[in-house]
């Protein structure tokens, strides 16, 4: 473990009086630290593909810029595991900052250095080691979380902190289209301009890291406060245990996570939670165009409204996995995905010259699919000690990132190709299934009730 990683060791605790000023000041701080920071990684993770353009004017073809842009998701789902692990044992304040300057780094090598942009095989390990570095995002931002939010209130602020990748998602184009109308102005002479794409989203990144750092703070008891769930007596099981103790790497992977059945039934879960979500994402420029006629405007839109929509149902289901369900997020998957498979069903089976519809359809499917997604990184912050968050977090996003997305844009682009949409479609309402029944495995299961001292 690097020193500079080493979690910010407690401090002697403030007097009673000045305890719940300092909580209710920090705990704002540090979500905003962790909002605003997560959405930058969010600036920098997917501007490769608004270069892709660009770079096919310079002879690159589409097969060969796709095969460079599948290096971040293969190299983001394994990061995405084997960085938590390690965050799990770091200080979230500098490992969020430090993945993020990374990352940011290697976008500005990209956009100043021409030899980083020159082969494919270059562009693949350059997007490799973005993507590797960017599974430096999500876990100190799950630590930061469990640290500083007890379990019947976890819910709504996971749901707002995951809105911090649709902001971010939604600011990297303005800014990378920003970034080449100003590198091609100003300096013309020198870039081509789709180096933009890189370097100014880059630039903000650097900046977001510093305010991320200054907001940022570990743990409560590094500040001087008691644990979470002494400020709020609210403990999440009977023993009233806070699991405060540092694990080592073992213990935290044999003890608490791959020897814990729930967070393997939402690990799994997720699998088909991520298939359903690209299945239908990524595909939905193709199947509208080919089967309902969509022109290019119409499937952008279609597109835009899919992302966005998927914000207040995020936040929705946040919300009633705290207040209607009680701490318990199984039962909010169950509704959301039956939710999805209705809409999936209607986006199906609705004929072409009904374009309102699939819009409808579209929007619904976003709109209660993110709810999932982020319910079962949630439940992983739940099932397991808060010293070993960042560890089961990031198993869920390997099933989802390898098992979900790679299959959604393989496995589901072969079998369309060899036997149409429907048996695309089937595949995806199967998923939808499967989910709801995984999700229902988890019903009555509440926070750390199910972690064994």
């Amino acid at each position: 473990m690097l020193k500079l990683f080493k979690p910010a060791p407690a401090v002697e605790r403030l007097p009673d009086e000045k305890v719940d000023s300092e909580y209710k000041k920090l705990r704002l701080q540090v979500f905003i630290g962790i909002f605003i920071g997560y959405a930058a990684y969010y600036l920098i993770r997917k501007n490769f593909s608004l270069a892709m353009p660009y770079l096919q004017e310079q002879g690159f073809s589409k097969g060969e810029l796709g095969l460079a842009l599948s290096a971040i998701s293969i190299a983001y789902g394994i990061s995405k595991f084997v960085m938590g692990t390690v965050s799990d044992r770091s200080n979230a304040r500098v490992f969020l900052t430090v993945g993020l300057i990374l990352s940011a780094i290697i976008n500005l090598l990209m956009g100043f250095v021409p030899f980083f942009t020159s082969t494919v095989a270059i562009m693949f390990v350059m997007l490799f080691l973005n993507g590797w570095v960017q599974g430096m995002g999500w876990p100190p931002s799950g630590r930061v979380l469990v640290h500083w939010f007890s379990v019947s209130e976890r819910g709504s602020k996971t749901a707002i902190w995951n809105v911090a990748h649709n902001v971010g998602g939604g600011l990297m184009a303005p800014l990378a289209i920003a970034g080449v109308s100003i590198a091609g102005t100003y300096f013309g002479s020198r870039f081509i301009g789709y180096e933009g794409v890189f370097i100014l989203p880059a630039l903000v990144a650097i900046l977001v890291a510093v305010g991320a750092y200054v907001l940022i703070r570990d743990t409560p008891q590094s500040v001087g406060l008691p644990p979470i769930e002494e400020y709020r007596n609210d403990y999440p099981n009977k023993s009233k245990k806070t699991y405060e103790k540092e694990f080592t790497t073992k213990e935290i992977l044999f003890k608490y996570v791959l020897n814990n059945k729930w967070v393997w039934a939402i690990a799994i879960a997720n699998i088909f939670v991520y298939f359903v979500r690209y299945g239908v994402l990524d595909w939905a420029p193709v199947y509208l165009s080919e089967e309902k006629g969509f022109n290019m405007n119409e499937t952008g839109i279609a597109y835009f409204l899919y992302e966005w929509a998927g914000i207040p149902g995020t936040l929705l289901a946040g919300w009633i996995s705290d207040k209607v369900f009680k701490g318990r997020r199984g039962p909010a998957g169950v509704v959301f995905m039956l939710g999805v498979l209705v809409a999936v069903l209607v986006y199906w089976f609705n004929p072409a010259g009904n374009p309102l519809i699939d819009n409808i359809a579209l929007i619904a499917i976003g709109f209660l699919i993110y709810g999932p997604v982020m319910l079962v990184g949630l439940q992983a912050l739940d099932f397991v000690p808060k010293k070993a968050a960042g560890t089961a977090a990031g198993l869920t996003g390997l099933f989802g990132y390898l098992g979900g997305s790679v299959a959604a844009n393989a496995v589901l682009g072969y079998v369309v190709e060899a036997s149409g949409w429907n048996a695309g479609f089937m595949l995806i309402a199967i998923s939808c299934v499967l989910a709801v029944i995984l999700f229902a495995f988890t019903w009555n299961v509440r926070g750390q009730e199910v972690v064994k001292g």
